[in-house]
């Protein structure tokens, strides 16, 4: 038995014991979130509609449309100097359409194991979309005065981990975390992750970057993600953040970050300034399976270990209703950043994290310019709507022949309006509607258009 599982199963026969406990049950939570969400993306290169790329699974459209479930047990804790609980997580998939075989899924060939999955379903060996899928999480989880165990299922979302909740259900890790808020204004955690289940899987997966993550071609793992940190309040309105994380054998990841809040005249100015410095760890800096996707000059493989340097500052103004934003980001050195990448969709703590692309390759300089509005000013409270524009340039890659390339470009255009009623019998019942356009020149990367639709309710139980 892992060290884990043994841990939880201990925890889970402390808790039985304790159970009947005052607190564990009178201070429990259950919530109920339901999700219907349609996905469309042209992909609008024309080099998809080949015979070639028809063959190999290249579609020029993808959309899939599906209703989720996400039902969870939050307890409270057992009486005592230790008290322990136990909190559940239980997500339910069921597909509506998969767009008649566009569900972005390849089939399993002689040559090749296929897709892992589509753009929201796990897929069959054909390619085609399961008709449901569903998993259960268990978190074991013991407290002493202000510091915190959790054994089991996480969501971290921290600087150096960040879940991924962008389909229909979210992505979950296993693992360990340790937090404590037992120092004033400082919050510390630590953990260990050793699995990932996917947004659109329901099996569990070790863990990997973009450059070593092709399944059944060069899929290259590690089960050891460490990572370390906190947030230090100066002031009320000044944070100070430091985190370090580690995938074995893929890269080592510095993090500093600095946000403050500054009232000027009827407004507040939020400024958010981040500095990652990554660099390669273990067979990351010595063998080909597990490098990484970037430039690497002189390296015709476009792939090489770990080494980046990413600077970025984020500046939002809010008057009235109105946020004004700004912000630039560089990416410096030999590699793209690294992340916690599967290649079954993930989330990078970056302010340029968008709907389609991230800008965090090998070189680019990002700078974008933000607008929002908040109805709520003029009479109509849960409607919001806004726009991004981001233009990255001097991104450094290799070309379709696999010489070294530089000085391509990309931009998108995301535009997002959404209301949830405030008040009501219909209360938490809400639909957004997301749009993103993306263009770039960088070599194999093809334009997209994409429109997502998602209506959501949420239900605490009583």
């Amino acid at each position: 038995m892992k060290k884990s599982t043994l841990a939880v199963a201990v925890a889970l026969g402390a808790i039985a014991q304790q159970a009947g406990a005052a607190g564990f049950i009178d201070d429990s939570k259950v919530t109920l979130g339901v999700r219907n969400f349609y996905i469309n993306t042209d992909n609008r290169d024309a080099a998809a509609g080949t015979p070639a790329n028809k063959a190999a699974g290249v579609q020029n459209k993808q959309e899939e449309w599906g209703q989720g479930f996400d039902l969870r047990f939050i307890s409270g804790y057992t009486q005592g100097t230790v008290g322990f609980g136990l909190d559940a997580i239980g997500l339910l998939g069921i597909r509506l359409d998969s767009g008649g075989g566009t569900n972005g899924a390849s089939p399993a060939t002689a040559t090749s194991p296929g897709s892992y999955g589509g753009t929201v379903f796990p897929s069959k060996s054909n390619g085609e979309a399961v008709d449901n899928y569903s998993s259960l999480g268990l978190t074991a989880k013991a407290k002493i005065s202000q510091t915190e165990l959790k054994l089991g299922t996480l969501q971290p979302k921290l600087p150096v981990i960040v879940t991924n909740d962008g389909r229909l259900l979210p992505q979950t890790f296993q693992g360990g975390q340790i937090t404590t808020n037992d120092i004033k204004d400082l919050t510390l955690v630590a953990g260990q992750i050793e699995k990932a289940k996917g947004r659109n899987s329901s099996n569990v997966d070790n863990l990997s970057i973009a450059g070593a993550n092709t399944r059944g071609v060069n899929w290259r793992d590690s089960n050891k993600f460490y990572y370390a940190g906190g947030d230090y309040k100066i002031t009320k309105d000044l944070t100070a953040q430091y985190y370090y994380g580690n995938l074995e054998d893929f890269y080592k990841q510095h993090f500093l970050g600095l946000t403050h809040n500054w009232a000027i005249g009827p407004g507040v100015l939020k400024s958010d300034l981040r500095y990652f410095h990554s660099s390669d760890d273990g067979k990351n800096g010595s063998e080909a399976a597990y490098f990484s996707s970037g430039n690497y000059s002189g390296v015709n493989s476009g792939r090489g270990k770990v080494d980046n340097n990413l600077y970025s500052g984020l500046f939002l103004y809010t008057i009235a209703g109105h946020t004004f934003g700004g912000g630039y980001q560089v990416s410096n050195g030999n590699s793209d950043f690294p992340w916690l990448n599967q290649g079954d969709g993930s989330s990078a703590y970056l302010t340029t994290d968008m709907q389609i692309a991230k800008f965090a390759r090998a070189g680019e300089r990002t700078w974008q310019a933000r607008y929002a509005y908040d109805f709520a000013k003029v009479g109509v409270p849960g409607l919001t709507a806004g726009i991004v524009y981001l233009k990255g340039t001097d991104i450094d890659t290799v070309n379709g022949s696999r010489a070294e390339f530089t000085g391509q470009s990309e931009w998108e255009r995301d535009i997002t309006v959404a209301y949830v009623i405030p008040e009501g019998p219909l209360k938490n019942l809400g639909v957004a509607w997301k749009n993103a356009m993306w263009r770039n020149d960088v070599a194999a990367a093809r334009d997209q258009d994409e429109n997502r639709v998602i209506v959501s309710y949420s239900y605490a139980f009583k």
